[in-house]
């Protein structure tokens, strides 16, 4: 099975008042956003923040770039995808679901929904009762098969940032409770920091993933019998790094990272399975 990930990409409206800005958005997210569809792959994901405020305009004219293609896209949500309107209200836009599992041959995946609601003054993340209760029967019933978790916001205290104030989900939120819980391998994918990081703890991985407008490119998972390897796409295209720039310099809610791109063990890595998976 073959899964390309995509970080937050914070497609925007556009401000007529600044000049170039059409040409530059048009450029940069027809560019990349066709350099991600054109990966062959069972499943494309976005981990959240795929548009930057949410809005009506935003969200169907990204989904018009994205449905040219006919891709298994999923969209977790982020916090800036529900800045303008209600979850609800997006996820009628969208057609996507709020959190939900595939359970498939390979593996079993799980999408989750770490995003508040037009909370404006707060960008961390919180699950609640309901979906901590799910998410806790879908790692039981996983068993010694690998378990891979997309959602937009990292687990507290393991990749880069994640320590920080509104930079996770909510400490006060025991995920590790439901983490131990996991039989053999555990692959938990988040964006939301804006900087590449991977980290090992306990049978888990977590990978994080930049922003798609700081550092151009995506991952690609591939899970094999015996391991999962997660390499980086990057896309060196001056004309798009070009444009990339003009937006940096004006769009709101959004603060360009510079030191967005890890290095190389930050963005690439092998994972062997639990000898369990392979017994026979």
């Amino acid at each position: 099975m073959k899964l390309v990930l995509m970080g937050d990409l914070h497609f925007h409206d556009i401000d007529e008042s600044v000049e170039g800005w059409r040409e530059a958005r048009a450029g940069f997210y027809e560019s990349v956003l066709g350099r991600f569809l054109e990966v062959d792959a069972d499943f494309h994901i976005s981990l959240g923040d795929l548009t930057n405020y949410g809005t009506t305009s935003e969200l169907t004219e990204v989904y018009e770039i994205l449905r040219r293609k006919d891709r298994n896209f999923i969209h977790v949500l982020g916090n800036h995808d529900l800045y303008a309107q209600t979850r609800g209200e997006v996820l009628a836009i969208t057609g996507g679901r709020r959190y939900h599992a595939i359970d498939t041959e390979e593996a079993m995946l799980v999408f989750l929904d770490t995003a508040k609601e037009m909370d404006h003054a707060d960008w961390g993340g919180w699950l609640d009762d309901e979906q901590l209760q799910w998410f806790e029967g879908i790692v039981q019933t996983s068993g010694a098969k690998p378990l891979l978790v997309f959602g937009h916001h990292p687990v507290y205290q393991t990749t880069t940032r994640s320590e920080t104030d509104k930079g996770s989900i909510h400490p006060s939120i025991d995920m590790w409770r439901i983490l131990r819980q996991k039989e053999g391998t555990g692959v938990y994918f988040n964006g939301h920091t804006h900087v590449d990081s991977i980290v090992q703890q306990e049978n888990w991985t977590f990978v994080q993933l930049s922003a798609c407008i700081d550092q151009h490119g995506f991952r690609v998972v591939e899970l094999g019998e015996r391991d999962i390897r997660i390499a980086a796409i990057d896309c060196d295209d001056a004309d798009m790094a070009a444009h990339a720039r003009t937006l940096h310099g004006h769009m709101p809610h959004f603060r360009h990272n510079p030191n967005a791109r890890g290095q190389a063990e930050e963005r690439e890595c092998l994972i062997a399975c639990a000898p369990a998976l392979n017994a026979q």
